[in-house]
């Protein structure tokens, strides 16, 4: 098995973005092809944990982050995830209140924006979690 499976990565290549094969079919990784196999249910979740774990790291530069507690700080993980590490930046009134600790005004910021009315409910949701530190749901 460890030789089929060093032949296959050799034959294959590693392509870490997604890549018309020569077939025209979107693929990515070791030649898995998306448009036929797409992903397991358990690969979801593997590469969910995985862009979580990310998150979590990008934050970690955020001296204020650690001394959230939970709800916040996975609201601000669900930000983050939604909106990518560059847009979140941009969030930088948002960010200054949630370093102050004032979580009124961070979630007004969170609702005041493009991000909010695209994404309704969940906007919604996350400034609840910030403002209060209790789920909604």
């Amino acid at each position: 098995m460890i030789k089929l499976i060093e032949n296959l990565k050799r034959h294959e290549g590693l392509r870490l973005k997604p890549y018309l094969c020569s077939e025209g079919k979107i693929t990515i990784g070791f030649g898995r092809n998306l448009e036929d196999m797409g992903i397991s249910e358990k690969e979801a979740e593997m590469l969910l944990m995985s862009d979580i774990q990310r998150c979590y790291e990008e934050l970690d530069v955020f001296s204020w982050f650690h001394d959230l507690d939970q709800v916040r700080q996975e609201a601000m993980v669900n930000m983050l995830f939604n909106l990518g590490l560059p847009t979140f930046l941009e969030f930088k009134r948002t960010l200054k209140f949630m370093a102050e600790g004032a979580y009124s005004q961070a979630a007004e910021e969170m609702l005041d924006s493009k991000w909010a009315r695209q994404v309704g409910d969940r906007a919604t949701e996350l400034a609840y979690m910030v403002e209060t530190g209790q789920y909604l749901k």
